[in-house]
């Protein structure tokens, strides 16, 4: 059974009524020097199947000598995903991994029972400056894997699993949606994807998913005779066969869906956890900074500093 909150049992089902559930508009957020918009987690939604954060990055114009500088913070009970438009990124973790992110490639971070990262715009690219857009999003762990130990994958532009006909360009990120697997290793079924649609075009959304949503990032797109513009994200009801049509300068979407998890999870600064007992010990083991003992330990090739934890 699932435990998402579903429609109100008051309101009418079936074909007279429109497929959307719910219309999630982020909130923007100031991170020092550039902005994101939150959807996930909202009021209106905590989650859509695992996933339980979803942050639009950008887009923002860095100027030489400008850039990211997110510093080493720990997570625990969640994997993220990183997948940007434009830009270069650059990801170090705990584990040894020393990674660029560029449009189009996918960063998958597992935390499992924890572990530490840092993102920023260094060297030749903060030198140069860049343009940059993108996602962020979290997907929370099954029970089974909370306490896994962390792991890091890389798949880049060329491994991902592309449709591209009738104005219809979509490229799978993760997951299996329309007959095709992409390649990275999930620990749930999800699946996520990247949809450029030409004015006009349509894009049929999976229904092999529990839940499905969309998020607008370019454009406009219709469904049920209502439009919705970039910065929306719209959630479906369950079970329903439909399909989103581009407006007049086209869209780019991004596709994710998946099913529900096996029970609520909760959420403090970076940690998810199925507890708030989980939550309570990542906490004291952040604010201890052991790191040469303790649960977290620093990115070896950048701990000159880190993220003290929020005092609530």
């Amino acid at each position: 059974m699932s435990w998402n909150p579903l429609l109100d049992p008051s309101l009418p089902i079936g074909d007279a009524v429109d497929r959307i559930e719910t219309v999630i508009v982020p909130r923007a957020r100031d991170l020092g020097g550039f902005e994101v918009r939150r959807a996930l987690p909202s009021t209106k939604r905590q989650m859509v199947g695992p996933f339980i954060f979803f942050d639009q990055i950008g887009p923002v114009e860095f100027l030489s000598g400008e850039g990211i500088d997110i510093r080493p913070h720990p997570h625990i009970g969640l994997a993220t995903i990183t997948y940007l438009f434009n830009g270069r990124l650059h990801h170090r973790d705990s584990l040894g991994s020393d990674q660029w992110i560029t449009p189009g490639a996918v960063n998958w971070m597992s935390a499992g029972h924890g572990i530490t990262h840092s993102e920023r715009t260094d060297g030749a690219v903060r030198a140069s400056g860049q343009a940059l857009s993108g996602v962020q999003i979290w997907a929370a762990l099954p029970k089974a894997l909370e306490e896994a130990p962390a792991s890091f994958l890389h798949s880049e532009r060329a491994a991902q699993p592309l449709f591209d006909a009738h104005g219809t360009r979509v490229r799978l990120i993760l997951g299996a949606a329309w007959g095709a697997r992409a390649p990275l290793p999930i620990p749930s079924e999800m699946m996520l994807a990247d949809a450029d649609l030409a004015p006009g075009a349509m894009l049929p959304l999976p229904d092999t998913h529990e839940d499905r949503a969309v998020y607008v990032i370019a454009g406009e797109v219709s469904q049920g005779g209502q439009s919705f513009a970039a910065g929306r994200m719209l959630v479906f009801r369950p079970g329903d066969s439909l399909a989103l049509r581009a407006g007049g300068q086209g869209a780019r979407l991004l596709v994710l869906g998946g099913a529900t998890l096996d029970g609520p999870r909760y959420i403090w600064w970076n940690f998810v956890a199925s507890s708030r007992e989980k939550i309570d010990a990542a906490r004291e083991a952040w604010r201890a900074g052991d790191w040469a003992h303790g649960r977290f330990k620093l990115p070896p090739n950048d701990h000159a500093e880190f993220i003290p934890a929020p005092e609530r």
